[in-house]
């Protein structure tokens, strides 16, 4: 069970890292909408690189005495390397797909709309597979943040921006889009049940012992390096696509990093007065994978901590934050139904977390 500070650290690199994530990411996919694998490559690679230096221990091995006994050594899993290749392959195809889906015509109001539903699919999913049992507030809640996210997006669904692609261009293009993003929505459904398993299976049991032992590290650290690590290689069957794409983002008009506050009295002082220039949509790639890294982190640091449904509301709340604020930075002015949307989004929060606390018994076969 998380914290007080645990809680306010993990909502603030959800809420803060996510939100930041999902507005950098409309520009570049705005900008270059085929840049979907550029954008998830640079994201599971920040995140590894990140999380690498926590898979070793640098505490002496007493057992054996050698030269190789100050050697960093790997920590042992919690969990085995099968189910990992099973998320992996999941986690995979879904982010690719969700971010595959700008390609085609698919609005950012759209793919928050469908990103948001996976509440619902993760409870039908689990009363089909698992046999879970929700009270009906739990139910009642997940209703009135789904129908407040969709007030929400549909009272946005016509941004006024400079960087708006047309809504609609295509019937066809867009309902291959629409599918894309069915699917990842259902592999995501899917993904939630084996990590509720894997955290039965392999995370709880060994709670106790991980407290008690000063070289374990988090379960979340382990989820997440391994999830995104485990996904490098397939990337290469990508290279080409990556190249072409970076190629592209390189020809972006150039942005003045002296432009950037505060940034211009550092470089002023230790570059004797020049001032470096990137490619304006290389600049917001590297921003989206900076905080994309916030929000992996926030984001497992909840994962294997508590429910995948708790996850998906928690997220659920968070898209909603993201698609105001993408109304706010990129255009357009709030109305009646947007703000009646959000109520009911934070309505459903406050009600599910009630009904959360009341114990449901299973029904014995």
């Amino acid at each position: 069970m998380l914290s007080l500070s645990d809680w306010i650290t993990t909502l603030s690199l959800v809420f803060g890292g996510c939100c930041s994530n999902a507005i950098t990411l409309e520009r570049v996919t705005s900008e270059n909408p085929h840049s979907g694998v550029v954008v998830t490559f640079f994201q599971f690679l920040i995140v590894s690189l990140y999380a690498l230096p926590g898979q070793f221990t640098f505490s002496p091995n007493t057992t054996v005495v050698s030269w190789t006994t100050w050697l960093p050594r790997p920590r042992k899993r919690r969990v085995p390397l099968l189910p990992y290749f099973i998320q992996v392959a999941l986690f995979f195809a879904l982010s690719t797909l969700n971010n595959a889906a700008f390609a085609y015509d698919i609005p950012m109001t759209v793919h928050i709309v469908f990103r948001s539903g996976g509440m619902i699919v993760n409870m039908a999913l689990g009363w089909l597979f698992a046999k879970k049992r929700y009270t009906p507030r739990q139910v009642v809640s997940v209703l009135i943040v789904t129908v407040g996210i969709i007030l929400t997006t549909l009272s946005a669904s016509k941004p006024n921006s400079r960087t708006s692609r047309p809504q609609v261009a295509d019937v066809s293009l867009y309902t291959q889009g629409i599918s894309i993003l069915s699917l990842a929505l259902l592999l995501s459904g899917f993904l939630g049940l084996i990590q509720d398993w894997v955290f039965a299976r392999y995370i709880k049991p060994t709670e106790a012992q991980t407290v008690s032992d000063p070289l374990a590290q988090p379960s979340w650290q382990e989820n997440m390096f391994y999830l995104h690590s485990l996904a490098l290689p397939l990337f290469y069957f990508s290279k080409d696509s990556i190249r072409i794409e970076l190629t592209r983002m390189s020809a972006s008009p150039p942005i003045s990093l002296s432009s950037i506050p505060h940034v211009d009295a550092y470089l002023s002082k230790g570059l004797d007065g020049f001032s470096p220039s990137l490619p304006s949509i290389i600049l917001y790639l590297l921003l989206n994978t900076a905080t994309q890294l916030f929000c992996v982190v926030g984001v497992n640091r909840l994962t294997g901590r508590v429910t995948s449904l708790t996850v998906t509301l928690i997220l659920t709340v968070r898209k909603a934050v993201s698609l105001l604020l993408s109304v706010a930075v990129y255009g357009g002015q709030g109305n009646a139904m947007m703000w009646t949307g959000a109520g009911l989004v934070f309505l459903g929060t406050l009600g599910y977390s009630t009904g959360s606390r009341a114990k449901v018994k299973d029904k014995k076969d």
